[in-house]
């Protein structure tokens, strides 16, 4: 059966019985997001695309002590109760204004992919405890691609908090790939309550709050991102799980990578640099994980804000359940180690070729100096983000 909407369509037979559609769609996004059926694909053309707010409440708050909480919150764009493909144009012409707290929800949605999108313009909610972000997802699974969220730029004085770049929420999962957030006015990405995420190769860069901020009992992998120009760099919170590997973390105000409350941290081959005040830091007893083969330094330009402006910090000097080895600190201002033995660390200049992309030059120490976690060709580990079986592999 083929259905006639206002849009250029193509029927594709899926598995010989039940048919899926492609649409190309160049005005009023939100009617084909509401007459598309699960399991279609939608390429939307070049342009700009605007929302029309609407406000709502929902049931549940993501980041609120108790989780039945009403929360006041407005939406742009919404994907409900189906699974979609939304496929901008490649050059990155597709430009979705939310004008909305939530700029685009994904709620109920099992499959659902948002690849060559930008999302931007959103505004922020009155009320504080609404997530809001660009992008948002609740009870979903979502592979978000090559997407560019930026200048949500919206906030009130009087909720500090602002608009983010992606919240994951209750029972989702994620994969977010390649994709940039830029100049939003709160966290990079942030997970509540029981969501998991995979983020790998992101650019996350300029905003308020963190750049990953992981909390509640959610669960991230953090692979090969760069993180910078935020108040603070990745997180975890709460009973989180993160594993945090060959990210990039500078020039943010704060801290580059902590572990707080009881959470997991696995903090390996990352180079943490000219942060604000501490560039990695266990926040207190009940944390637990490793941090191995990362460089962190030159860490402490400003007053000291949330923790001392030292290369590494232990708060409570209590490595219980802690893996801290072969770590590399150089030029922090307030001093490389604090609260640990510094006999354990590598007190070395890494020789970074420039303050662009901190690859340590050749003859650094931080070269071919662990034989545990070894480089993807198998050769002895270098430390930092570019070093480690999980590195981005050098063109050759």
């Amino acid at each position: 059966m083929m259905r006639t909407y206002a849009l250029f369509f193509v029927l594709l037979l899926v598995a010989g019985v039940a048919f899926a559609a492609t649409f190309r769609v160049t005005a009023d996004l939100q009617s084909a997001l509401d007459k598309a059926q699960s399991g279609d694909t939608l390429l939307v053309a070049a342009g700009r695309f605007e929302a029309d707010p609407q406000e709502f409440v929902e049931p549940t708050c993501g980041n609120c002590q108790k989780h039945q909480t009403g929360v006041h919150a407005s939406r742009g764009f919404l994907i409900s109760g189906k699974q979609l493909r939304i496929l901008g144009d490649s050059n990155g012409g597709t430009v979705l204004v939310t004008k909305a707290g939530y700029g685009l929800l994904v709620l109920d949605s099992r499959g659902t992919v948002l690849e060559n999108l930008m999302v931007t313009g959103g505004h922020r909610d009155r009320d504080g405890a609404a997530t809001d972000a660009a992008i948002v997802i609740k009870q979903s699974t979502v592979k978000i691609h090559n997407c560019t969220l930026r200048d949500n730029t919206h906030y009130y004085d009087s909720t500090i908090v602002g608009i983010g770049g992606v919240m994951i929420r209750e029972n989702s999962e994620v994969w977010l790939t390649r994709c940039r957030m830029i100049n939003n006015t709160w966290d990079g990405v942030a997970l509540y309550r029981g969501a998991t995420a995979m983020i790998t190769d992101c650019v996350i860069d300029s905003g308020r709050g963190a750049g990953i901020g992981v909390t509640w009992d959610a669960t991230a992998t953090c692979l090969r991102n760069e993180i910078s120009h935020y108040w603070k760099g990745i997180g975890s919170f709460g009973t989180a799980t993160v594993v945090a590997r060959n990210n990039l973390v500078h020039d943010n105000l704060g801290w580059g990578i902590i572990a707080s409350g009881e959470s997991t941290m696995i903090a390996e081959n990352n180079t943490v640099v000219q942060n604000g005040n501490c560039g990695i830091a266990i926040w207190n007893a009940g944390t637990r994980g490793r941090m191995v083969n990362n460089i962190s330094a030159m860490n402490g330009w400003r007053k000291e804000w949330v923790c001392p402006c030292v290369g590494f910090w232990n708060q409570e000097s209590d490595s219980v359940g802690w893996v801290v080895a072969h770590n590399l600190v150089w030029q922090n201002s307030a001093g490389n180690v604090r609260g640990v033995d510094s006999t354990k660390f590598l007190i070395a200049d890494p020789q970074f070729g420039d303050t662009m992309t901190f690859v340590p030059g050749v003859g650094s120490a931080a070269l071919g100096v662990d034989s545990t976690l070894t480089n993807g060709d198998g050769s002895p580990g270098d430390w930092g983000y570019t070093g480690g079986p999980a590195a981005r592999r050098k063109e050759r």
